[in-house]
């Protein structure tokens, strides 16, 4: 099958890279991120979520971003919702669109919300309809889709049980996420193409984490069924929390290089990533683990 000319690429960095830092980083670092990634030219951006301080307390100032980012036309600023509460805030916080999120995989959502993949979903409804009461757009991750760290493998039809639930809720966009980067390209084309069975192929996305070096790998597989939107974190911010010292998200850097090697479009500037990567790795006091970043930033140092 022929690659998508053209791909989205969703930068998740600022929410889903910065959530597990234990360092608090101020809201001026965040903001000064979020508005150097839009200016790269993403065309969304999750830059904040609107959860319990208490269980994520690196994104308590998650309003404060919100409110201090320059917002630039066109771009879709988005936010983890986990409840009507969070609801509440994220939109008085002018978010552009709202991000839910469940399990494949049974043992994950018992060991995690303490129920099941059923009654976690349901707890959304209010959220989905309020969502879409307010004209957001509403973007839903199924963890765990290529394996779990609890059960191992997970069934292709919880896959589609849980795409055909957040297709119910009204969902315009839907993750299929290798929460713990078992996946490898012979297991993505069976999941995705189970994904597209039950939900419309352009508002399907993968979001690969690299923890065993196979999410760029992966992406060339979810190409090949013709998925074209991806997530990625700047510098591979995020670790994984299942793997101990692994990395978590793709580097943004390492999929935008692949991507303009292979003459597929994405609308963002590789060398403002590429700044943007070393400007927070600087922040945090480490080296970025984006290859292609650390490449192309030494061979600019020349």
């Amino acid at each position: 099958m022929n690659l998508p000319k053209k791909v989205k690429i969703v930068e998740v960095g600022p929410r889903d890279g910065l959530q597990n830092e234990k360092d608090t980083i101020s809201a001026e670092v965040k903001i000064e991120l979020v508005n150097r990634l839009a200016a790269a030219g993403f065309p969304n951006v999750e830059a904040a979520s609107f959860v319990s301080p208490k269980w994520v307390p690196q994104m308590a100032t998650s309003a404060e971003v919100m409110h201090g980012i320059t917002r630039r036309p066109g771009v879709v600023y988005s936010a983890l919702v986990p409840n009507m509460k969070g609801f509440e805030a994220a939109l008085e916080a002018g978010v552009d669109e709202v991000v839910i999120f469940g399990a494949a995989s049974e043992a994950f959502s018992q060991k995690n919300i303490n129920c099941s993949i059923a009654e976690s979903i349901d707890r959304f409804a209010e959220v989905a309809r309020a969502a879409k009461e307010h004209r957001k757009r509403l973007r839903a991750a199924v963890s765990c889709a290529f394996g779990c760290p609890y059960q191992g493998e997970v069934p292709l039809e919880a896959v589609a049980d849980v795409v055909r639930r957040f297709r119910e809720l009204g969902c315009d966009e839907i993750d299929i996420a290798d929460t713990i980067g078992v996946a490898t390209p012979g297991k993505v084309r069976p999941v995705m193409e189970t994904a597209i069975r039950e939900f419309h192929i352009e508002g399907l996305s993968g979001h690969f984490h690299d923890t065993y070096g196979q999410a760029l790998a992966n992406i060339y597989a979810s190409l090949q069924t013709g998925i074209s939107i991806y997530h990625a974190s700047v510098a591979g911010l995020g670790g994984c929390p299942y793997a101990k010292g692994a990395t978590g998200n793709v580097a943004t850097e390492d999929v935008l290089y692949m991507m303009n090697g292979l003459g597929i479009e994405t609308g963002v500037d590789l060398d403002a990533v590429v700044e943007a990567g070393q400007f927070i790795s600087q922040q945090l006091g480490r080296r970025s683990v984006s290859r292609a970043g650390n490449a192309i930033a030494a061979k600019r140092a020349g």
